[in-house]
């Protein structure tokens, strides 16, 4: 019995993406399908970084076809991962060398914002995408100390600012350009979102997939500028579960909808404290209220969080938990937040705005 492309798209309808959710034909994964005699190849490309998973999606498909098609001879998929830009917030302008921005954000102080942005960066970059970090706390950067980077940026042309790199990450911060950690940045707001442009615009970022941004703590004139002032594509939440930050958390995501910036999810920092002595886990600071605030938003919890003291004794010494210990469980989590992330990006609208030709019009 004979079989055709159709065939071979009509099986794969029945296929689900473990990460999307969705089937493969829907989710436009499926490329390339020749039926030569008995014979079947095709590819499946991904609209998020999944290096780890290529083999397991590889296989998943292989031997579901086998079970389809029962004619089948040799049955071959290529799978690769291509990150697309996505649309931004309007009148944000874009910046070169960059497809998509993820602002990490927080209602208050605390919560491990910084932390849990630069994991979920090293977890994007492990999972194959090009990653920047941009370390948009002004008054408090811990990114050059959280990736082990010292020394200033060099400037090939006095104009532009190269990227300083550590752990396969290009990053940029206000860190890098003072004298010393001892310096406190006594700025009035408009200095922080000029400052803040700057960095973002005058850094030759290299054909990056996401930029990751550490935004500031808070729900103020300085967050609601810079919200407005960056391109984009989504807006990732992180809280503990302890209602008063709960509370600032939602702020957050107010703020961000108002400026029509899209919410990716939220992530539960400290949903559970882990005794470093005999490993009892409980929740200390309450359970289920990330959950709630989920449902209450209608948006997605990308997962939780430890309070464990390695992730602190990792990211102190420039060495986070994904790089430090990338096989291990909490590496595993950050891991699945940042590929959740990907995913939600990848179902988000696309910015065709590079398929236009630019028009110039001149007097001649």
């Amino acid at each position: 019995m004979s079989f055709n492309e159709a065939d071979v798209q009509s099986a794969l309808k029945n296929l689900i993406d473990p990460n999307t959710r969705k089937d493969f034909v829907s989710g436009k994964s499926v490329k390339n399908i020749k039926v030569s005699g008995n014979d079947v190849s095709l590819d499946i490309m991904l609209g998020y970084p999944a290096k780890s998973v290529w083999d397991e999606i590889r296989t998943l498909v292989e031997a579901h076809l086998k079970a389809a098609l029962p004619d089948s001879g040799s049955v071959s998929v290529k799978v690769t991962s291509q990150v697309v830009p996505h649309a931004v917030q309007r009148g944000a302008k874009l910046v070169d060398g960059v497809k998509n921005i993820i602002a990490v954000a927080s209602g208050k102080g605390g919560v491990g914002k910084s932390t849990t942005a630069v994991n979920i960066a090293l977890a994007l970059a492990a999972e194959g995408a090009r990653v920047g970090m941009l370390d948009a706390d002004i008054y408090g950067p811990s990114q050059p100390t959280m990736l082990g980077i010292s020394g200033q940026p060099d400037s090939v042309d006095g104009k532009s600012m190269e990227p300083m790199v550590n752990h396969g990450l290009q990053a940029m911060s206000i860190g890098f350009l003072i004298d010393n950690d001892d310096t406190p940045m006594i700025w009035r707001g408009p200095m922080v979102t000029q400052a803040l442009d700057q960095l973002l615009r005058q850094t030759r970022w290299d054909k990056l997939d996401y930029l990751i941004v550490d935004l500031p703590p808070g729900t103020g004139d300085i967050q609601l500028s810079l919200a407005q002032q960056v391109p984009v594509t989504g807006a990732v939440i992180v809280t503990t579960p302890q209602d008063i930050a709960l509370m600032d958390a939602r702020k957050g995501l107010k703020m961000f909808e108002k400026v029509g910036i899209k919410i990716v999810g939220i992530v539960e920092n400290m949903s559970t404290h882990i005794c470093s002595k005999c490993g009892h886990e409980e929740h200390i600071f309450g359970a289920g209220g990330g959950e709630k605030m989920c449902a209450d938003y209608n948006t997605e919890l990308l997962g939780s969080l430890p309070l464990d003291i390695r992730i602190r004794e990792q990211t102190d010494s420039g060495k986070p938990t994904v790089v430090a210990d990338p096989d291990g469980n909490i590496a595993k989590v950050y891991k699945q937040i940042a590929r959740r992330i990907a995913v939600r990006v990848a179902e988000m609208a696309q910015d065709h705005s590079a398929a236009f030709p630019k028009i110039v019009v001149q007097n001649t």
